[in-house]
C-alpha cells in the first residue's frame, strides 16, 4: 500500500487538499474549494468534535439538530422580526452585506464535496459548523472580505484544531493575501483559544438574545477595526492575478 493510499485511510486526501489550495490561493472568492480542502485534509477532527460534543451539555440534542440550523437562518422574514441589536439581525445584517445566503453554504458545500467517508456523527459536525460560519462571523464581528475570512478562520482553527483550516491560514499568509494584517489575524488565533467552544453554542435558540450581551458571555470580545480587503484590491495590487 502506498503512502498516499494509507493517508487516505487516515482521512487525508493531499492530491485533492493540494490542488484545492491552489485553486483557493488563485480564488478566494472560490468557495466550494475550501470545503474541499476541508473534506480532504481534516483527517479525525469531525469524530473528535462530535465525541467532544456528546460529552458537552446540550450536545447530544444539538448533534440531533444539526441539519435544522440552515433551514432557521433562511428564514429571513423571521430574522427581520428579531429586536434590533439581537444576534439574529446581526447574521442578517452580515448575510445581506456580503450577499450571501445559508443556501449558498449548502450549495457551496455540496459543489466541493469528496469522495472521502463520513458516518453520521462527522456529518452532523460538518452541518454544524458550515450552517454557524456565518453567526461566527456576526459575533467576532469580522468581516467577510479576505483579510475578514482568514482571521475568522484563524479563530477556527483555534477552536477545533482542524489541520485543513490551519492549512488554508497558513497557505494564505505565505500567499501574502492578508498583508499588513499578520496581526489581525494572530489575534483571531487568540481570540478562538480564550473564547468558549463555539460547536457547543445552540445558535438557533439565542437567536433573539443581545448580541452585546452574548459577545461578553462568549468570551469572543469586542469586534476588531479594521479596512476590509477584497479579492479585487487584491488583484489590482498584483497579489492575485488578474481575472481572465
Amino acid at each position: 500500500m502506498s503512502v498516499t493510499e494509507r493517508l487516505r485511510q487516515r482521512g487525508y486526501d493531499l492530491p485533492t487538499a493540494a490542488k484545492a489550495l491552489r485553486a483557493l490561493v488563485r480564488n478566494p472568492d472560490d468557495l466550494p474549494q475550501v470545503f474541499t480542502i476541508i473534506d480532504a485534509l481534516s483527517g479525525a477532527t469531525a469524530g473528535r468534535l462530535a465525541a467532544r460534543l456528546r460529552r458537552s451539555r446540550g450536545g447530544e440534542a444539538i448533534l440531533e439538530r444539526s441539519h435544522d440550523l440552515a433551514r432557521v437562518l433562511s428564514d429571513r422574514q423571521m430574522l427581520r422580526a428579531l429586536p434590533e441589536g439581537s444576534l439574529g439581525r446581526a447574521y442578517l445584517a452580515f448575510v445581506e452585506a456580503e450577499g450571501i445566503s445559508a443556501e449558498g453554504l449548502l450549495e457551496a458545500s455540496a459543489v466541493g464535496r469528496t469522495a472521502m467517508a463520513r458516518n453520521a456523527d462527522e456529518d452532523r459536525v460538518h452541518a454544524i459548523l458550515r450552517d454557524s460560519h456565518d453567526l461566527w462571523h456576526a459575533v467576532t464581528g469580522y468581516h467577510g472580505d479576505v483579510v475578514g475570512e482568514i482571521a475568522l478562520l484563524a479563530f477556527s482553527a483555534a477552536q477545533t484544531k482542524n489541520p485543513a483550516i490551519a492549512a488554508i491560514v497558513v497557505v494564505a499568509l505565505a500567499k501574502g493575501l492578508a498583508r499588513g494584517h499578520l496581526g489581525l489575524v494572530l489575534d483571531g488565533f487568540l481570540r478562538g483559544r480564550g473564547a468558549a467552544w463555539l460547536p457547543a453554542v445552540d445558535w438557533a435558540a439565542i437567536l433573539a438574545r443581545p448580541v452585546e450581551e452574548l459577545r461578553v458571555e462568549l468570551n469572543v470580545g469586542a469586534p476588531r477595526d479594521y479596512a476590509p480587503v477584497r479579492t479585487e484590491a487584491l488583484r489590482e495590487e498584483g497579489i492575485l492575478a488578474k481575472a481572465a
